[in-house]
């Protein structure tokens, strides 16, 4: 007989797949996308994902038989697997690692082989209330009559009769025993006297964790000629184009041409996947989306529960159109959802760098990666934004892109008046108030006089920056960090943003013993306190990293400043980016400086986009918005660029210098981060990977050398940055670089290194 073999994908990040044999009581329903548990050294059961069935025997002396299959429905589809293989390739890291990210942990049961595993996903079940028999209406009258001397039970009969609508042609259905009594008003007892006597019966039937409200949908707006003539030059690029950039200015009614291009797809019976930087953003958004596509648009980001994540995995993978999902809104890890029938991926704001994923592997770019599962799927791809990334603008005026503009505002509202502020001057003639110059104050009392709405932007979250010593200099550093201690006056502790350390506020310098301390720099949890003080009427709050811990923080807030019941709101990138509120009318940025002073080839890029968006959240209505930019350096180029809104502008500039200096999209990049406790061998080991990448032909070697932020968590950092010349294969690149990196983890003393790639960083 023909042994068959299964190649498993384990969620660890080990190499390659492993083999285990197929039992003959499994092989009808072991198939490639099927969870399978097996036995991993010699204690411990995992659950992986069979990737491929042959018949091959492998060269061992011992091959393990697969455990058991834990569902004879494949939980990913031939599209994924493929889609994940390549991720893995291209971004230098193990197929287990792109499963651990992409599938929720739930689907995932794992433990030791002495006890029984048993499956982390458990249905919703909930408890119904539903007749105990099939009962006429002369029947039901007569339980009635017998009912008259138990008031109580009456009434509850009577109100699950109304609930089920037995009045109606259809057979009474069951109701939710917590509805039920609490439209009755009655505790469990009164129920409990009527299931004795045999009338109602408890059931348990299984729910969705899922929100399951009914969306009445109503038809597309009309869109203006512009938008018109855009959407028909997208359409018309697509039919021999598979990617194309949107470039709309801030408020140009981009959404509205993605949801004239989803209504096509849909139509088609195809899948739509639109996507989303921040979590902030799709609360909005999937409002919009509903009141047109109902019930068939799901969310998808990480606040939600693994149990949850499990059942919209399921709902987008459903073949049947009426049950699952057809378009699924989301941040960046909705890429790896089951989709079966993908016809359009939208990514909206393709400019973020919300989109790019730093720790741990794979560490993707969800917008690169979303062309490439579209391509997988023959669907296409439209990204947008007021601010594209250099590397998209580059593609879509050397024509590897389609490209479509949208050069007004909707309804011709005007672009925000940009007003900038001169810090150093405000300072110098004590005009300062905190934090606010005189034309920041100026706007926002016009603006709450008017009762009108206002956004302070602060890239900090936190009361202040650092603690400092005001006889010696001395600041509190993290333990286990080379960074200030960031002070958090709600908490009330001293707060390492890279590690998490907690430790009590210092009453004296650690040096000196002094007790002169002084708080330095301001993040928005400042901000608000002494907005409070200035504006004591207005109603403040504040929307950052520290606000929004909760699942639905993000949309309670933003619920609030749509209902006007905040008026001015502080926040970091993530108010910035394309939410839309029609009385904000003043935004004020209040320290752009410390974003373009970063030590970093996209610095000005990004300031540049995050000023622009900013600007482009004030006057979105009638009222044209006024911006107020804070800084100490008013000449400044790229501020004079936000200025004018100059898009043009700045990518001249940014273009003209990265080709100078050899970087994307005129290169290929690669960075190489190396980490251990020990300084020396830390040295020793990426100077040695430094010298034999070095000898490859072809590729400019940068480092090794400690970055800004040179120890996280005790471990040594130093990095190795790898520009690859365009008509280099960068394959090719890969495996010289994966080879050199194997190497030095064989050397004697490597065990304490840890080694991981960035491609594309």
């Amino acid at each position: 007989m023909c042994h068959s073999y299964a190649d498993i994908i384990l969620p660890l990040a080990i190499k390659g797949r492993l083999t285990y044999s197929i039992p003959v009581n499994l092989q009808d329903i072991a198939k490639p996308g099927v969870q399978a548990m097996v036995q991993l050294g010699s204690s411990k059961i995992y659950t992986g994902i069979i990737g491929k069935i042959h018949h091959e025997k492998p060269d061992l002396d011992n091959i393990r038989p697969i455990v058991r299959i834990v569902d004879p429905l494949p939980v990913i589809n031939e599209k994924q697997l493929i889609f994940w293989k390549w991720m893995s390739d291209y971004y230098m890291c193990s197929e287990g690692e792109v499963i651990k990210a992409a599938i929720p942990g739930i689907f995932f049961p794992e433990g030791d082989i002495s006890m029984h595993v048993s499956e982390k996903y458990t249905p919703r079940l909930v408890t119904f209330i539903r007749l105990a028999g099939d009962y006429s209406e002369k029947g039901l009258n007569e339980i009635r009559d017998k009912l008259r001397k138990a008031p109580k039970q009456l009434d509850l009969i009577n109100t699950y009769l109304h609930l089920s609508g037995l009045n109606t042609k259809t057979e009474p259905r069951p109701i939710k025993k917590t509805l039920l009594l609490r439209k009755a008003g009655y505790s469990p007892a009164a129920l409990q006297g009527l299931v004795k006597k045999g009338i109602l019966q408890c059931i348990s039937l299984e729910v969705s964790r899922l929100e399951d409200k009914v969306y009445e949908t109503e038809p597309l707006n009309r869109l203006s000629i512009t938008q018109h003539s855009v959407l028909k030059s997208v359409q018309d690029q697509f039919l021999h184009r598979d990617v194309l950039l949107l470039h709309g200015i801030t408020s140009s009614g981009k959404t509205e041409i993605y949801i004239h291009l989803i209504e096509e797809q849909l139509k088609k019976g195809k899948q739509v996947l639109y996507l989303l930087p921040e979590i902030a953003l799709t609360t909005q958004i999937i409002k919009r989306l509903r009141k047109h596509f109902g019930n068939i648009t799901g969310i998808y980001h990480s606040r939600f529960s693994d149990s949850e994540r499990a059942e919209i995995w399921k709902k987008v993978a459903e073949n049947d159109i009426e049950k699952g999902y057809r378009l699924i809104l989301g941040v960046r890890s909705s890429i790896f959802l089951p989709f079966n029938n993908l016809g359009l991926v939208i990514v909206d704001e393709e400019h973020d760098t919300s989109y790019k994923q730093n720790e741990p592997a794979p560490r993707y770019h969800a917008r690169d990666s979303a062309i490439m599962l579209a391509g997988f799927h023959e669907a296409k791809t439209i990204l947008g934004s007021a601010t594209p990334s250099v590397e998209s603008y580059s593609n879509a005026i050397s024509r590897k892109y389609g490209f479509a503009e949208l050069t007004e505002r909707y309804g011709k509202v005007r672009l925000p008046e940009i007003i900038l502020a001169d810090t150093r001057e405000a300072y110098r003639k004590k005009l300062m108030v905190s934090h606010f110059t005189p034309e920041l104050l100026n706007a926002m009392d016009q603006a709450l006089a008017r009762q009108e709405q206002i956004i302070l932007f602060r890239n900090r979250r936190g009361f202040a920056p650092w603690v400092e010593c005001s006889e010696c200099g001395w600041i509190q550093l993290c333990r286990q960090c080379a960074v200030s201690m960031t002070y958090h006056k709600a908490e009330g502790n001293m707060l390492c943003h890279y590690c998490g350390d907690r430790r009590p506020v210092p009453s004296k310098c650690g040096n000196c013993g002094s007790t002169g301390l002084a708080t330095r720099g301001f993040g928005t949890e400042k901000i608000e306190d002494e907005i409070k003080i200035v504006f004591p009427s207005a109603r403040v709050a504040r929307m950052d990293q520290d606000t929004t811990r909760g699942k639905n923080s993000f949309s309670r807030i933003i619920r609030e400043f749509e209902d006007r019941r905040i008026d001015i709101l502080i926040g970091t990138q993530m108010i910035s980016k394309g939410l839309d509120f029609e009385n904000l009318t003043v935004v004020g940025i209040l320290n752009a400086d410390s974003m373009l002073n970063f030590p970093d080839f996209r610095a000005h890029e990004r300031s540049f986009q995050l000023m622009e968006q900013v600007s482009g959240r004030a006057g979105r209505r009638e009222k044209q918005g006024r911006v107020v930019i804070q800084t100490a350096d008013p000449a400044n180029r790229i501020i004079r660029l936000v200025l004018r809104h100059d898009y043009e502008g700045i990518y001249r500039i940014q273009a003209e210098e990265r080709r100078t200096f050899n970087y994307p999209p005129f290169c290929r990049m690669i960075r190489i981060v190396l980490k251990h406790r020990d300084k020396m061998q830390l040295n020793n080991f990426s100077g040695r990977l430094a010298d034999e990448l070095r000898n490859y032909p072809g590729y400019h070697v940068l480092g090794p050398e400690f970055p800004v932020i040179s120890q996280i968590q005790l471990y040594h950092i130093k990095t190795i940055l790898i520009k690859i010349e365009k008509q280099r294969s960068l394959s090719g690149a890969k495996e010289k670089i994966a080879g050199s990196i194997g190497r030095i983890r064989k050397m004697k003393g490597s065990g304490g290194l840890k080694i991981s790639v960035d491609v594309d960083p």
